[in-house]
């Protein structure tokens, strides 16, 4: 058992669905930061000085040592504009990974394509021929 697994832990997707896993736990904590420190401010500033981490609706009151039932959609819309923006870098990422991947594909195949031998000598013919009628 211990065999299998040691198999199953060192094949390469493994390894990199950890790296995958390290990288975006990384990624998430900026992306958190852009949109809690840059991004809602200044929707902040546009909306009246709006922070929609703290809206919500009461549904009863507190009292006495009982907190307040709340309904926090504020917090709600804060995780979807952090989704949304998360969605959006990943997809720019990924857009920006496949344009290089595609480029890379492109040089590979100019680079493969040879002109054949029996072409060469047939335009350095044409060119002689050229050369003489002139």
């Amino acid at each position: 058992m211990f065999k299998e697994f040691k198999e199953f832990a060192v094949k390469g997707n493994v390894i990199d669905l950890a790296v995958g896993v390290v990288i975006g736990g990384a990624f998430g904590k900026i992306v958190t930061s852009l949109v809690n420190d840059i991004i809602m401010p200044i929707i902040g500033a546009l909306t009246g000085g709006i922070n929609f981490t703290y809206l919500k609706f009461v549904i009863k009151e507190a009292s006495g040592s009982k907190e307040a039932l709340t309904l926090n959609y504020g917090s709600f819309i804060q995780n979807i504009i952090d989704f949304l923006i998360v969605s959006f870098s990943i997809f720019l990422f990924i857009k920006l990974i496949n344009k290089l991947k595609r480029e890379k594909k492109a040089e590979v195949v100019k680079a493969e394509v040879k002109t054949p031998e029996e072409v060469l000598l047939l335009q350095e013919i044409r060119d002689l021929l050229k050369s003489k009628e002139a």
